[in-house]
């Protein structure tokens, strides 16, 4: 048999993947789900392949070494850099197609725009299928709110069904945030949507019971676990002031096996595997509520859990493991006194460890859906260390933080664990100053300070679309309004916090030196009446506005109007509600766009 010279191999390698852009169809992967209920089976080239995968896409070394096969995105915005990283560590890639969420302001009734959500997603298929590292499509995220609006499930499976065509080598999956009261998300997943082949399911605090609810369905469909570990913030116990209270990493570590144990090892034949969450670090509730490693790379114990799952062993030398946080008092606490912290913690291995210890502000924010949240401050020269201990300077700023310790063993392995507290003091915490002017809602805005929680009136009429093509003010897109009823009234409040109503929760921005708040605005007709307004927490709370301006009885024309609300004059060192709209019904359905709204100078 002749054989090509190794410097032809690479060559011929080369000139393939130039082709066409990305273009790896002579070493594409296929993949299908095999067998029937009760003996389901993903089979890879002709192999059976059980995932053993990760959400995420940092520390692939440290996956492979642990025994994992494979990652999940939620989205293409980096797949082609993730999808050749991930082959060159023999790894494969379940590829997330992001879709919007209603809660986020999109419309699945809006036929455009879904159309364009599956355009969208139909060219990454056609540019992503032939890549040897896929393994299959992820058709979006925890999108479907309740489960109930067959609207969402038919988006779903038209994308689906498209990408059959497209790409029959590669099985098709949709992704739902646990399955429902009485299971009426899988429910009615496997009645609308016939051509998604398998349901992933993220499940957290109900992952020990998840495969017998979702035998109860009696839906057809096999199952992967598409995230799993600890119990989440809207799950656990609660502190009198609704602080979620975190279990340690050691205690984590337990989660993830036994979770891994119940809902995939002993479920062969109907579940295909599972994606631990989260394989890295990220802010969400807390910095360390779901990372697997710490922000400077230490691992914790949930990746020595999953590696012995994966692999039979645990890893030769497995992380420090913490008994127990106590501090002598955690409520009431006075500004300017001081409480006292142990840890006891201890290594399998012996090996020294190191302790540090950091006291961090506390939003009091309960994440949800995996949105993003600003990193919490840390309160420097709060703590005095003395090994295993420390005493606690409580801060002058009234509100919620939390002690947290970090146990080192040298090894590249880590512990952790936190306890929130409660300061009652006069002063309260200081607003970030933004730099001006400030974009609360514009093409080139990033910011994450504001956020349009504050649903009104009649919520359910209230729709809202971030990203419409519909002859925006400036840049590519505007935000179109909707109110979807002649009666009642409706609106929606951008809030820092997010929902954060009593003004209880720190938040917001300080936006001294801006002159005005400036937007542009028109109707879908011409005629529409629309009230704006900012700074609504106007009484005794907490955290409360500092300032507030409104327009009311707006008339709109059908032609773009620059609007301002003055500010000249006014304490704007905390605005919690960066801008508002509201409306009367008014006979009939009302529909405004909104673009370019900013704080400035003049």
């Amino acid at each position: 048999m002749n054989r090509l010279s190794p410097h032809l191999t690479a060559y011929i390698a080369v000139v393939a993947l130039s082709v066409s852009g990305l273009s790896y169809a002579s070493a594409r992967s296929r993949v299908a789900v095999t067998g029937q209920s009760g003996s389901f089976q993903l089979v890879r080239e002709g192999r059976p392949y059980s995932i053993r995968g990760v959400g995420g896409d940092t520390h692939l070394a440290e996956l492979v070494t642990a025994g994992g096969n494979s990652i999940r995105t939620w989205g293409v915005e980096q797949l082609e850099k993730t999808l050749d990283e991930a082959r060159k560590h023999g790894l494969t890639v379940c590829a997330g197609l992001w879709l919007g969420h209603e809660r986020h302001g999109f419309n699945y009734h809006d036929k455009a725009a879904v159309q364009k959500q599956l355009e969208a997603s139909l060219a990454a298929v056609h540019k992503y299928k032939d890549h040897p590292a896929l393994l299959m499509w992820g058709i979006g995220n925890e999108m479907e709110g309740e489960g109930t609006t067959p609207a969402i499930w038919e988006a779903v499976n038209d994308i689906a069904r498209e990408i059959k065509r497209i790409d029959p080598d590669h099985p098709t999956m949709t992704v739902v945030a646990e399955l429902g009261e009485n299971e009426v998300k899988i429910r009615n997943l496997d009645r609308y949507c016939p051509d998604i082949d398998i349901i992933g399911v993220n499940s957290y605090g109900g992952i020990s019971t998840l495969a017998a609810r979702y035998r109860n369905a009696g839906v057809t469909k096999p199952y992967i676990v598409t995230e799993h570990g600890p119990m989440g913030p809207w799950e656990t116990a609660k502190t009198s002031w609704n602080s979620p209270v975190e279990a340690t990493s050691t205690e984590k570590g337990l989660a993830f096996s036994r979770g891994y144990q119940s809902a995939v090892l002993k479920q062969s034949g109907l579940c295909l595997g599972s994606y631990a969450f989260l394989w890295g670090h990220k802010q969400e509730t807390t910095a360390t509520w779901f990372g697997m490693f710490l922000s400077d790379g230490a691992r914790l114990a949930a990746v020595d859990a999953m590696t012995e799952a994966w692999t039979g062993s645990p890893p030769d030398n497995v992380c420090p493991r913490i008994a127990s946080l106590t501090l002598n008092r955690t409520a009431n606490l006075k500004p300017g006194s001081t409480i006292n912290a142990a840890v006891v913690a201890t290594d399998p291995e012996s090996d020294k460890l190191t302790i540090k210890w950091v006291l961090r502000s506390d939003s009091l924010t309960i994440g949800t859906g995996g949105d993003a949240q600003k990193n919490e401050v840390t309160v420097d020269n709060s703590v005095q260390a003395n090994g295993d201990s420390a005493v606690v300077t409580v801060p002058k700023v009234k509100g919620g933080y939390r002690l947290f310790v970090y146990v080192y063993d040298g090894q590249g392995g880590a512990a952790v664990a936190n306890v929130p507290l409660y300061v009652d003091g006069s002063v309260t915490m200081a607003a970030p100053q933004v730099k001006l002017p400030f974009a609360v809602y514009a093409d080139d805005s990033r910011q994450t300070i504001y956020v349009p929680s504050g649903y009104m009136g009649n919520a359910a009429a209230v729709k809202m679309k971030f990203d419409s093509p519909n002859h925006p003010h400036s840049g590519k897109t505007c935000l179109q309004a909707e109110y979807q009823t002649g009666a009642d009234w409706g609106g929606v409040l951008w809030q820092s916090p997010a929902n954060d109503w009593d003004g209880q929760k720190p938040g917001g921005a300080d936006l001294t030196g801006a002159t005005h708040l400036e937007f542009w605005v028109r109707g879908a007709k011409g005629g529409e009446t629309v009230n704006f307004v900012l700074g609504v927490l106007d009484g005794n709370q907490l955290y409360r506005d500092t300032a507030k301006g409104e327009l009311k009885g707006v008339k709109l024309t059908n032609q773009w109007k620059k609007m301002t609300i003055p500010l000249k004059g006014h304490d704007l060192s905390r605005i919690k509600t960066g801008f508002g709209w509201s409306l009367a019904g008014q006979g009939n359905p009302v529909t405004f766009y909104l673009d370019d709204i900013r704080y400035v100078t003049r």
